[in-house]
């Protein structure tokens, strides 16, 4: 609470852009604070920076700095620069392509030309685009256990590459947190793959994606010996500016990546176009991959950044409680959330939804993904959901993720169904009208945590699930009966009121609805033992009020659970908060939802 209290205290000062808004989407890049982009305005305006390709006093200055921040920022990972070196990068997909290309550069001097390369089904779009780069020799891992068996050596050998047992090596990629659940995987894979007495492990590279993870979660490099050998970074996700990426390499494991055949400018010692010749530097890791001018008035900004940020939040550590006890609160916040019915509002994606896994920092981030579910049973577009959370100034993310795994995963989409929903015109980004195919979902909605999140931002995204998707009794429609209730109750209405319809209209209504009590009638006859279908008669659904018998109370409403049999009273007394009330004044939808057939 103290951290709360604290951020409290400077967020309308560090965060002006935050005033009466509700920011959600850290997942998506978190934000950056005031104090940050003065500071780097101000080192921009009092410095002279030149190219660091030059020899100036301006361009040595540039390359101060940026040796300065490399360092700084392996520090921040306790990643000692004797055993690592950073290479900056745009962001962690291009650091991610770096690897792919030196192992693909690698595998076409060899005689099969082509690499092993296993990902996890949690990873991102980048992870998996690595395959196209294997020559075809690719494994999915589509479990934890999988990669377990696979870890231990008792992994089928029929489903490994041939690459993985030939001369060339072989990499291994997953992320250390799922950028659509939020889910975090063991980071002791990458030790035990290092130790592991396999054969085939020997020659295996491990690559760890860490932009989600290290977004709210401190990373530890301090044992060389069980860090992964390349590992992907997004500072923007951490610190919301600047834009930048990284690529962590352990020096032991550099030589892989000696093997790419692009060199740009800056990374030479010397060429020649004529005969074709080039002597690539060797004095360090990063020299020798970073091409081109690199990015340095983003470089000096992420100096600023990390002062700036401990500045603000003290540690890795301290943020990481903070956004745990969050999503703690958010999650059980949600999860209490139900329709009258009975049903919940929110489905939840992931691992251990009854074992309260948002409180346990090790396997869960601050991330919650989840869909909307109607009171009728029926899914919610997520687009919709976040385009009305939008309208209230609270801000989400929703779609695929750009995690393909994980949506076949955790929804449950099988192959054919995504072939299926392609061919309807499905297309990530741009399937509004199609984010529900056969009932089920393609996407999801996410809401992410930072370091600057609030509890009454938690709070105020409650209040906004609760006003915007729980109907109080009063607005309850035809459509909000349940397919697992078989009772409409009608009370509280004028005896004159009337609702009429005939009897190809009825054909219509669900057959769940027409075991409705019908008013003026005997109350314990189904409606549907009074209608007939192939008769000509109209059938009345009127107001009626319940007669005695053991009740509860919904707000100002008194409800008798009626069935059309006989119930003994424990039962009754039992379900009545999953018993649907209709007040005549919704009654009226009911011919708009037979015309609207």
């Amino acid at each position: 609470m103290a951290y709360n209290r604290a951020v409290e205290g400077f967020r309308d000062r560090e965060y002006p852009m935050l005033k009466n808004k509700t920011y959600l989407d850290h997942g998506g890049t978190t934000l950056y604070a005031k104090s940050l982009i003065e500071e780097f305005s101000n080192s921009m305006i009092s410095n002279l920076y030149g190219n660091p390709h030059s020899s100036s006093d301006p361009a040595q200055l540039s390359s101060m700095h940026v040796d300065r921040t490399r360092e700084q920022a392996l520090r921040f990972f306790n990643a000692d620069p004797e055993y690592f070196d950073l290479v900056f990068t745009a962001n962690a997909t291009a650091a991610i392509k770096l690897v792919a290309d030196s192992f693909r550069d690698l595998a076409t001097s060899s005689s099969t030309g082509s690499f092993w390369y296993g990902y996890h089904k949690d990873a991102h779009t980048s992870l998996v685009g690595v395959r196209e780069l294997t020559g075809g020799d690719h494994h999915y891992f589509g479990s934890d256990e999988e990669v377990e068996e696979w870890l231990d050596g008792k992994f089928p050998v029929s489903t490994l590459g041939k690459g993985e047992e030939g001369e060339v090596p072989g990499l291994f990629a997953y992320p250390g947190q799922s950028n659509m659940t939020g889910r975090r995987l063991p980071l002791s894979w990458t030790g035990r793959l290092r130790r592991s007495p396999v054969s085939a492990h020997q020659n295996t590279y491990s690559l760890l994606d860490a932009a989600a993870l290290a977004t709210n979660c401190p990373i530890d490099f301090s044992n060389p010996d069980t860090a992964p050998d390349f590992t992907v970074v997004s500072f923007y996700k951490i610190f919301g500016f600047p834009d930048l990426g990284a690529l962590i390499v352990r020096r032991s494991s550099a030589h892989i990546l000696s093997w790419r055949k692009y060199f740009g400018g800056g990374t030479v010692s010397a060429l020649t176009v004529f005969p074709a010749t080039v002597q690539r530097k060797d004095t360090t890791i990063h020299d020798a991959l970073e091409d081109g001018t690199l990015p340095f008035h983003n470089i000096i900004a992420l100096g600023c950044a990390l002062r700036v940020h401990k500045r603000l939040f003290g540690s890795m550590k301290m943020i990481s409680r903070h956004t745990t006890f969050l999503a703690q609160r958010l999650y059980q916040g949600m999860l209490a959330l139900h329709h009258l019915n009975g049903r919940p509002l929110c489905d939840f994606y992931n691992d251990n939804p009854d074992c309260s896994p948002y409180s346990v920092p090790k396997n869960q981030g601050a991330t919650v993904a989840f869909n909307i579910i109607g009171a009728d049973g029926t899914y919610i577009a997520h687009s919709l959901v976040e385009s009305l959370a939008n309208e209230k100034q609270i801000f989400l993310r929703s779609g695929g993720l750009c995690n393909p795994g994980g949506v076949a995963s955790y929804l449950k989409v099988e192959p054919w169904q995504f072939k299926r929903a392609w061919s309807s015109g499905y297309r990530c980004g741009d399937s509004r009208d199609l984010e529900i195919i056969h009932g089920k979902p393609m996407g999801v909605v996410r809401a992410s945590l930072g370091a600057m999140t609030t509890i009454a931002d938690v709070d105020n995204f409650l209040t906004f699930l609760a006003e915007t998707f729980l109907q109080p009794t009063q607005d309850l429609t035809i459509r909000d009966i349940s397919l697992d209730e078989g009772i409409a109750l009608v009370d509280e209405s004028p005896k004159e009121a009337h609702l009429q319809i005939r009897n190809k209209q009825a054909g219509y209504l669900p057959k769940h609805v027409r075991r409705a009590v019908v008013p003026d009638q005997t109350p314990n006859i189904p409606l549907e033992k009074i209608y007939s279908p192939t008769g000509s008669e109209t059938f009345i659904l009127s107001p009626y009020c319940p007669p005695k018998g053991p009740t509860t109370s919904v707000g100002s409403k008194a409800i008798t659970e009626l069935n059309g049999t006989s119930m003994p009273p424990s039962r009754r007394l039992s379900r009545p908060l999953k018993t649907k009330l209709l007040s005549w004044k919704s009654m009226t939808s009911l011919r708009e939802h037979v015309s609207a057939r």
